[in-house]
């Protein structure tokens, strides 16, 4: 004879879900946190203890480590997208870019999740939707500061997302030199990006 399971109240069945989802933000924001500082190296046992949650709570919810990382990097690239379409609404379009760019690197330069993400072609397939959507906004930027004749015909979005990359890794958290400043490096890049014979900018003192 097959048991019958019996019915869990409506109550408890939405405090349940209210504990669940809880104990999911609970473990992103831990998650977010050891990846930003030990990139792809963050350990599970680490994550769940800084949630203060059970190793099985965050298996729960994430079954595999994979699937952890995609949703902080589908977070990461929801963010950086929204920045795009942000800067995309300045008067002018090479200072946009430049914005954009100046937020982005802030952000890679403290968290090594962003970098090593980015630079990634196949470990984050889940976030793929979110980082076309990043890339679709990226390229509406170049397209706009080129339109003004300040950005290099030649430059495209995927230059601009490995840059950043680059940058990130060398400068971000638990990069071999925490000296290194991430603006200086930045405008050094701003600066290679421009078209021959535009303005130019000091660039900030080294680190």
């Amino acid at each position: 004879m097959t048991p019958q399971r019996t019915a869990v109240p409506p109550a408890v069945e939405r405090v349940q879900r209210a504990d669940a989802r809880r104990n999911r933000e609970r473990v992103l924001s831990a998650a977010r946190a050891q990846f930003a500082a030990n990139g792809l190296e963050a350990q599970v046992d680490d994550i769940a203890r800084t949630a203060d949650v059970g190793v099985g709570t965050v298996y729960r919810h994430f079954p595999t480590k994979e699937a952890l990382l995609e949703a902080l990097a589908a977070d990461r690239f929801i963010r950086l997208a929204e920045w795009a379409r942000e800067a995309l609404e300045a008067p002018d379009g090479w200072e946009g870019l430049c914005d954009f760019l100046r937020r982005s690197a802030e952000l890679g330069a403290n968290d090594r999740l962003l970098s090593e993400a980015m630079a990634e072609r196949d470990a984050f397939q889940g976030a793929q939707r979110e980082r076309d959507e990043l890339m679709e906004a990226t390229a509406a930027l170049v397209e706009r500061a080129q339109a003004a004749g300040e950005l290099r015909p030649e430059i495209g979005a995927q230059d601009i997302a490995m840059l950043m990359c680059g940058l990130g890794r060398a400068t971000g958290a638990g990069s071999f030199d925490h000296a290194m400043s991430w603006e200086r490096y930045l405008e050094i890049i701003i600066a290679g990006l421009r078209a021959p014979g535009s303005s130019q900018f000091p660039l900030p003192p080294g680190g």
